[in-house]
């Protein structure tokens, strides 16, 4: 079951457990280091993420839209750890993230910077490309819109 909280709701085995794999998925994975994961959005965010047996295996963050850059609430950092890709944990996570922003944060449009081999993940939950393909961290991204 997917939990949700708020920066301050975070124990601190799952601050480091959600540390920890952004680290593995964006650093040690994905190579980037241009970009500072560690950029002080966090501590206004809600988390989303998944625990087995005490390690987080997939998360993303909600930004509400006063913290965003975009002017509208977002979703950001969201990665599923390697082992446990390809069992649609993505696409329910987008889904139960979507539920909260609508639900709790009464917004209706979300913000995102897909990375563009994922896109369909996104296409799949109701978002729309909004931008051409940019670069991102190195990484070609796309902006997109529910």
């Amino acid at each position: 079951m997917f939990k949700i909280k708020h920066f301050n709701e975070l124990s601190i085995n799952e601050l480091y457990e959600i540390t920890k794999c952004r680290y593995e998925v964006f650093a040690c994975e994905q190579k980037i280091f241009s970009e500072n994961d560690f950029d002080d959005i966090d501590k206004n965010c809600y988390h989303l993420f998944l625990e087995e047996n005490d390690r987080v295996i997939s998360y993303l963050r909600i930004i509400p839209r006063k913290f965003s850059s975009y002017g509208e609430a977002s979703i950001g950092r969201v990665l599923v750890m390697q082992s446990h890709r390809r069992k649609s944990l993505a696409k329910k996570m987008i889904i139960h993230a979507i539920d909260f922003i609508q639900s709790n944060l009464n917004e209706d449009h979300i913000i995102l910077s897909a990375q563009v081999y994922i896109k369909n993940l996104y296409l799949s939950c109701g978002f729309k490309e909004i931008s051409d393909v940019y670069d991102e961290a190195g990484i070609p991204h796309v902006k997109m819109k529910l």
